[in-house]
């Protein structure tokens, strides 16, 4: 019995020597069912590391109102870590920017009123463009004077800016933009990214659109899409036609502590905070994100007659163009 409890302390020890180069806290674990304690130590009690596990006080990690969620991510999300926020599609970016300024509504109603550092590439910011400068204090209580941005024209020169950036305190959080998966955002910047955020204490959040799930340091990694809105609640009850709370489908692709998951989120902008749409409100909500034309159903037209057309270098005389259109066919085409 001795020589298995000097083993199990030389076993601890080594796993906390790990979790101090690693990074991480050990995890305190209650004994076993039916495990009957030591006669020398009657605490039950045993502290083990599990890999890539931080334990924490709950105020370093972001709750994000959604119990359930909160509760699969182990209390929500690190404050001081890189966490991943994917879209699946280019389309979705106007839902991963909303979820992103959203989490930084809540750091900033929760610690002191920093600025904030979206950086991106020339490439993405013309292709998902900007936030509406208007709707970020009626919908994040986000202050135009209060979110910064850093326009890089390339890939590189916007990690370079990411990273000095992820290391300063006077930030309340950095967020990175990119597109697709490009070879410079590989395991080692990511890990650098992670690293500076641990060391500041900030959260650096790393917006990805149109991008695989590849190795990466974040120890999250949330793929998001835009959800069916529900109607306007008023005092006669859901008004038809209308639009409420934003919603976001939250899907947990990566996780240190959880098992995949997904959840229908609603942003509560008056409160602040995220609320989750139950299985009822889903099942009634049979809106489409998109909805159909004001006229009708815009249904494809059917399949016509098969028309024979003129032989190629032999033009009738009525498919010529005319002297008007001929300038036009003269005239450059605009670059790009």
């Amino acid at each position: 019995m001795a020589i298995t409890a000097v083993a199990r302390e030389t076993v601890f020890a080594l796993r906390r020597q790990i979790a101090k180069i690693e990074g991480t806290l050990p995890e305190r674990l209650e004994a076993p069912a039916g495990a009957s304690p030591d006669a020398d130590r009657p605490n039950t009690d045993r502290t083990v590391v599990r890999r890539g596990i931080a334990v924490a006080t709950p105020d370093a990690f972001l709750r994000t109102g959604a119990d359930r969620l909160d509760d699969t991510l182990s209390g929500g999300l690190p404050k001081a870590a890189l966490s991943e926020i994917h879209g699946a599609e280019t389309r979705d970016a106007g839902a991963v920017a909303g979820f992103a300024l959203s989490l930084a509504s809540l750091i900033l109603k929760q610690g002191p009123r920093l600025p904030l550092l979206w950086i991106g590439t020339t490439e993405i910011f013309h292709e998902a463009g900007f936030p509406y400068a208007r709707g970020l204090h009626a919908s994040f209580g986000i202050e135009p004077d209060q979110l910064l941005f850093s326009e890089a024209p390339r890939l590189v020169d916007a990690l370079w800016v990411a990273e000095e950036a992820a290391r300063m305190t006077a930030l309340a959080a950095v967020i990175l933009e990119v597109r697709g998966n490009p070879h410079r955002l590989d395991l080692t910047a990511t890990r650098r990214l992670h690293a500076r955020a641990r060391m500041a204490g900030r959260p650096v959040f790393l917006l990805r659109q149109a991008a695989e799930a590849e190795p990466t340091a974040a120890p999250v990694r949330l793929i998001l899409s835009s959800a069916p809105a529900t109607p306007r609640d008023t005092i006669a009850g859901p008004l038809d036609g209308s639009i409420g709370r934003p919603a976001f489908t939250v899907t947990i692709g990566k996780s240190r502590t959880a098992l995949p998951g997904q959840f229908t989120l609603e942003w509560n902008p008056d409160e602040r905070v995220f609320e989750e749409r139950s299985q009822e409100e889903r099942a009634k909500n049979p809106v489409s994100v998109v909805p159909a034309s004001r006229g009708g159903k815009d249904l494809a037209a059917a399949s016509g007659a098969v028309l024979a057309f003129a032989a190629v270098g032999s033009p009738a005389d009525g498919d010529q163009p005319s002297p008007g259109q001929r300038a036009a066919h003269r005239r450059p085409r605009r670059a790009g």
